[in-house]
């Protein structure tokens, strides 16, 4: 079984920093890209962040600039550094992982549980 566990979350105010982080663990042959989205209250959720095998990355219009989506392979780790945080920015983040348990399986999308971010104005 494989297990996603994101941590880092917590309140700050306006203008201020975060940094989250997710670990893949459980059965894992390789993983592919690795990804965040969030989730605010009333809202759909929308995808923050990508970063591919390859280290390519993709950012939502909205946090271009801001966020940066890193990952340590040997750690099956995948970061999100937030700058510059705005109130818009609250909501609940989470890491995705696509990803294979063996070699003669194909991809598939794992998610982690969540973790809150609050941003005070």
């Amino acid at each position: 079984q494989v297990q996603l566990v994101e941590s880092g979350g917590g309140l700050v105010q306006a203008g201020g920093s975060l940094r989250l982080s997710c670990v893949a663990s459980g059965n894992i042959f390789s993983i592919n890209a690795m990804a965040w989205y969030r989730r605010a209250p009333g809202k759909q959720r929308e995808l923050v962040a990508v970063v591919t095998s390859g280290n390519t990355t993709t950012y939502a219009d909205s946090v271009k600039g801001r966020f940066t989506i890193s990952r340590d392979n040997a750690k099956n780790t995948v970061y999100l550094q937030m700058n510059s945080l705005r109130p818009e920015d609250t909501a609940v983040y989470y890491c995705s992982a696509d990803l294979a348990r063996a070699a003669w399986e194909s991809w598939k999308d794992y998610w982690g549980q969540g973790t809150q971010v609050t941003v005070s104005s």
